[in-house]
């Protein structure tokens, strides 16, 4: 468990800054799209079962933490849009 503890606590948020990847505890960058669908891929090894309970553990380890990187993208995309939104009200304030 310290593992994932460690991991999770490397990733980087960089979807906020606007940036097109996000950094996982491997020091991969990864996209959005290719977390899901890493992630997908996880969970469906785990439902299938047949493994070990330390390629299971590795395998939740995994999922948690492509699960934060799906996140914070997402946190990031909200952000972005809520200034936008918000840039987009003053503007129109400003202009009656």
């Amino acid at each position: 468990m310290a593992r994932a503890q460690d991991t999770a606590a490397d990733t980087t948020d960089t979807a906020a800054a606007g940036e097109d990847t996000a950094v996982t505890g491997g020091g991969a960058a990864l996209g959005y799209e290719q977390a899901r669908d890493e992630l997908v891929d996880v969970v469906r090894r785990l439902e299938a079962g047949g493994t070990t309970l330390e390629e299971s553990l590795a395998l939740w380890e995994r999922g948690e933490e492509l699960a934060k990187v799906c996140r914070h993208w997402l946190e990031g995309a909200r952000a972005r849009l809520d200034a936008s939104l918000a840039e987009e009200r003053e503007g129109s304030g400003r202009e009656e």
